[in-house]
């Protein structure tokens, strides 16, 4: 540097420092404004983060899991109660109990249940008789439960027994209802 330099300016001159040190902020107003801003954007990105995962709906597109008809099959009652006086008036027939509860294996011959009608399956079966085959189902039989799994009279599961088995080619009589639920039926 020359000493005209120095002595013009008086004091050696650096230009990275030339002005006043400034920053972005220049009053106080924008110091308060800067500083509330820094506590309240990121509240409100993590709050917007948190909306965006955990609330919405995320169904995919097409689907209608939130349609009333979807809600009412998933909010069903798991069981229910029936409520019906005893005895043959009250009792379903053979075809009513197989269709509530035996066709679910003998419709389809799920288990190696004898498929209903299949004259060759129930052939060996209807020789041993009404009362074997009617025993097999009130205590059940290989893979079948008693009562083939469900909640029937002793007289509703012999109904169902004769129907299978006459679509199967037997030739069994209608059971008798018990005395005691002939007498009610009578008396009324």
């Amino acid at each position: 540097m020359s000493d005209a330099h120095v002595e013009a300016h008086g004091a050696p001159h650096d230009s990275a420092h030339d002005g006043p040190h400034e920053g972005p902020i220049k009053t106080p107003k924008q110091l308060v404004v800067t500083v509330v801003a820094s506590f309240l954007v990121p509240i409100v990105v993590i709050i917007m983060l948190i909306n965006f995962v955990a609330f919405g709906n995320k169904e995919a597109a097409g689907t209608d899991a939130l349609a009333p008809e979807a809600v009412a099959a998933r909010i069903l009652p798991v069981g229910s109660v029936e409520v019906r006086a005893a005895g043959a008036a009250s009792a379903r027939t053979g075809e009513q109990v197989f269709q509530g509860q035996c066709s679910a294996c003998h419709a389809s011959g799920a288990l190696g249940a004898p498929k209903f009608g299949d004259e060759a399956a129930w052939g060996p079966r209807i020789k041993t008789g009404f009362e074997a085959l009617w025993q097999s189902a009130l205590k059940g039989k290989g893979s079948m439960p008693p009562q083939g799994g469900g909640d029937a009279s002793d007289y509703e599961i012999a109904r169902a027994v004769v129907y299978m088995a006459n679509k199967g080619g037997a030739k069994f009589d209608e059971p008798k209802p018990p005395a005691d639920a002939a007498s009610g039926a009578a008396s009324q």
